[in-house]
């Protein structure tokens, strides 16, 4: 039997951390929805990891901000290096915010975070459909569908694409998604290791080998950590082998000791920017309206803003106030292309190879982030609050 219901008011594909956090925003508002994701169940891997100050203010109007802390490792440092050289040294604890520090928390525990408040609110994800088209109008939007009991529709006044990079409500509206791949590879791995530096701090390493970034993850041996590594070819799951090397090429005179991978992925990074968030009575979040360079941590935190948002307009709008839709688009289109430039100077400043570049990329970056303005305005990027 078939378990979707004929109509609802907004119905959101996609249940990652975006279309989990619209489903609590419109259900908290009384807004019926529906949440539809492709997979059978919830992904039970760790992609993101980190969690900012901002994000962590948006979170608390759903009572999930110290749900979030209890949850993660609070680490308010972030230290560049170039080999076991300090260049810069960047303090989130003096931030004008509750939340001082960035979040070191898996992304399926915020996942698992974001749908116990959801179903607490009283919605359900249905899994697995799959969306195979939708045609609008100017009253709603018919959400084509394949799932365990065939195929079928959805009329929704309203439906929000939240179903990632290759997202097929984008596809369907024909929104453009302009930018290119980076040509690196990245590898990405949760280890357990014995790891030199202090676990209060996100280390990005420099090497003429490639950037590496290393962040403690919560876990009561204190031996977890996550690793991202630029590498010109990497193999599909990178093994104890494959980044103890890239360790050992990096932080040479650390001695560091890889014990275990838990996890390991490769994968390319994208820096692209969807060319409107709305067509009609659709909209995108996350990363089906933005994908980029994972530097800085900021793809998970921009999505999880612009889904309350959007929730927020959306509900509004339901209820009768002055139809504030377009105000979406022009407020977190905007955000994102920051995110976009700025994660990708990032990766461009970190992955240069020629020794003359580096050695003045880094007299740069160590001199200006010896003036305290120089440190808190990056502090501030990093940390999202100028999205407030």
């Amino acid at each position: 039997m078939n378990t979707i219901p004929a109509t609802t008011t907004v119905a959101i594909v996609g249940a990652g951390p975006a279309g989990l956090t619209a489903g609590i925003a419109l259900a908290d508002a009384g807004v019926d929805v529906l949440l539809l994701d492709r997979l059978a169940e919830g992904a039970n891997t760790s992609r993101a990891a980190v969690v900012h100050a901002r994000t962590l203010e948006v979170l608390e109007q759903f009572g999930l901000a110290d749900e979030m802390r209890e949850n993660g490792i609070v680490v308010p440092h972030f230290v560049m290096r170039d080999g076991e050289r300090a260049i810069a040294r960047i303090s989130f604890d003096d931030l004008p915010t509750k939340y001082p520090y960035t979040l070191m928390i898996g992304q399926e525990t915020t996942e698992a975070i974001l749908l116990a408040r959801l179903e607490k609110a009283g919605v359900q994800v249905h899994r697995p459909y799959e969306v195979t088209g939708l045609t609008q109008d100017g009253s709603g939007v018919t959400l084509g569908y394949t799932g365990p009991d065939g195929a079928g529709s959805v009329r929704a006044d309203y439906v929000i694409g939240a179903d990632g990079m290759h997202s097929k409500v984008r596809e369907a509206t024909g929104i453009g998604f302009t930018g290119a791949t980076y040509q690196e590879s990245f590898v990405l791995a949760d280890v357990r290791m014995s790891w030199p530096d202090p676990r209060d701090q996100v280390g990005l390493h420099l090497s003429p080998e490639g950037v590496t970034v290393v962040a403690p993850l919560p876990d009561e041996q204190g031996d977890r950590y996550r690793i991202v590594a630029t590498i010109a070819e990497a193999p599909e799951h990178p093994n104890l082998a494959d980044v103890q090397a890239i360790l050992d090429a990096r932080r040479p005179a650390s001695q560091v000791k890889v014990h275990e991978v838990l996890w390991s992925s490769r994968f390319r990074v994208h820096h692209r920017l969807a060319d409107h968030y709305r067509a009609g009575r659709v909209f995108l979040a996350g990363d089906a309206a933005h994908v980029h360079s994972p530097a800085g941590g900021q793809g998970m935190n921009t999505g999880i803003q612009d889904a309350t948002l959007l929730g927020t307009l959306l509900a509004r709008t339901a209820q009768g106030e002055p139809d504030l839709l377009d105000t979406y688009e022009t407020t977190r289109r905007p955000v994102a292309l920051g995110v976009v430039t700025f994660t990708d100077r990032i990766t461009r400043m970190s992955t240069l190879r020629p020794a003359p570049a580096r050695f003045l990329r880094n007299l740069l970056i160590s001199t200006a982030t010896r003036i305290p303005k120089v440190r808190r305005a990056i502090a501030y990027r990093i940390a999202e609050l100028d999205n407030r």
